[in-house]
C-alpha cells in the first residue's frame, strides 16, 4: 500500500489554522508596539511600532510586574510539578496495581471533576483564613497540588504503554513498588507526563479568579492580577495592558519549547501504535 501524499488543500488548510492562531498573538505585539491612538485607526495596522521599549517600561513602572511574573513562576511550576509526580503515582497504581476498592476510589475521584469549581470558593476561602494563609502564594498553591485530571491523564498513560509483563518481571527480580515505578512505569509514560507538565502550567499560570480572591494585589500580585490592574480604571491603555500581556505569554511559550521534544515524541509513539 502506497503511503498517501498531503495535497495542497491539505496545506492550504493548515497555514490558514496556523495564522489564524497566531494573528491574535501578532496583532497584540503590534498594539503594544504602538501608542494607544492606533486603535482609532480606520485600517487595523499590520506592521509594528516603535514604542515597544517605552511601553513595557511603563508596565514595569505601572505595577511590580517582576514579583508577579515571580510569583506566577513559582506557582505555575509548584503546581505543574506537583501534579506530574502526584498524577503519575496515582495513574499508576489505578492502572497497575491490584488493591481492594480501587475502581471505586477511581469513580470518586473522577466525580470530582463533575462539581463546579465554584463551589468550593466561600469554604476554601474560610480555610484559607484560618490557616492564616491569605495573601500568601501556598493559598494558590496548595488546593491545587494534585487534580482529578492529571489522575485520569496518567492512569489512561500507563494502561497503554505498561505492560503487566513488564510490571511481573520488575517484581520478579526483587524491586519494590517504588522501584518498579521509577525504572519501568515512569520512563514509559514520560511523554504523556511532559504534556501533563505543560497543560497544568498553563493552567496555573493563567489561573485568575482564585488569585484574584485570595492574594493581596498590592503585595503578592500574579501576572494575572497585575494584568488587570493595567486594565482597571476610567481609561484603559490597551497598548500598555497588551505589552503585559505580550510579557506574560513568553513563559508558556518557552516551557512549550522545552517540552516540545517529549510531547512530539509522545504523538509519533501513539501514531506508531495506533
Amino acid at each position: 500500500m502506497k503511503n498517501a501524499k498531503a495535497g495542497p488543500l491539505l496545506y492550504g488548510f493548515l497555514v490558514a489554522v496556523l495564522a489564524a492562531s497566531i494573528f491574535p498573538l501578532y496583532y497584540s505585539f503590534i498594539v503594544a508596539s504602538k501608542d494607544n491612538s492606533v486603535l482609532g485607526e480606520k485600517t487595523p495596522p499590520l506592521v509594528p511600532g516603535g514604542n515597544l521599549v517605552e511601553n513595557i517600561t511603563r508596565v514595569f513602572d505601572t505595577v511590580d510586574f517582576w514579583l508577579a511574573m515571580q510569583n506566577s513562576f513559582i506557582v505555575a511550576s509548584s503546581v505543574a510539578i506537583s501534579n506530574v509526580v502526584l498524577g503519575t503515582l496515582a495513574g499508576f497504581a489505578f492502572a497497575r496495581l491490584r488493591f481492594k476498592g480501587r475502581d471505586t476510589l477511581f469513580l470518586v475521584v473522577l466525580g470530582t471533576a463533575m462539581v463546579p469549581t465554584q463551589l468550593g470558593v466561600i469554604p476554601l476561602y474560610m480555610l484559607m483564613s484560618d490557616l492564616d494563609w491569605y495573601g500568601t502564594l501556598q493559598a494558590v498553591i496548595v488546593p491545587v497540588l494534585i487534580g482529578s485530571f492529571a489522575v485520569f491523564w496518567m492512569r489512561q498513560a500507563c494502561e497503554e504503554t505498561v505492560p503487566y509483563e513488564l510490571i511481573e518481571a520488575a517484581r520478579v527480580d526483587g524491586c519494590s513498588v517504588l522501584r518498579t515505578f521509577w525504572h519501568v512505569g515512569f520512563p514509559a509514560v514520560r511523554p504523556q507526563a511532559a504534556v501533563l507538565g505543560m497543560f497544568t502550567f498553563m493552567t496555573a499560570w493563567n489561573d485568575f479568579f482564585w488569585p484574584l480572591i485570595v492574594l493581596d494585589p498590592n503585595d503578592s500580585p500574579t501576572v494575572q492580577v497585575a494584568l488587570s490592574t493595567l486594565a482597571s480604571g476610567y481609561y484603559t491603555d490597551y497598548s500598555l495592558m497588551l505589552a503585559g500581556a505580550s510579557i506574560a505569554v513568553l513563559p508558556v511559550i518557552a516551557i512549550f519549547v522545552l517540552l516540545s521534544r517529549q510531547i512530539v515524541g509522545g504523538i509519533m509513539q501513539g501514531a506508531v501504535k495506533g
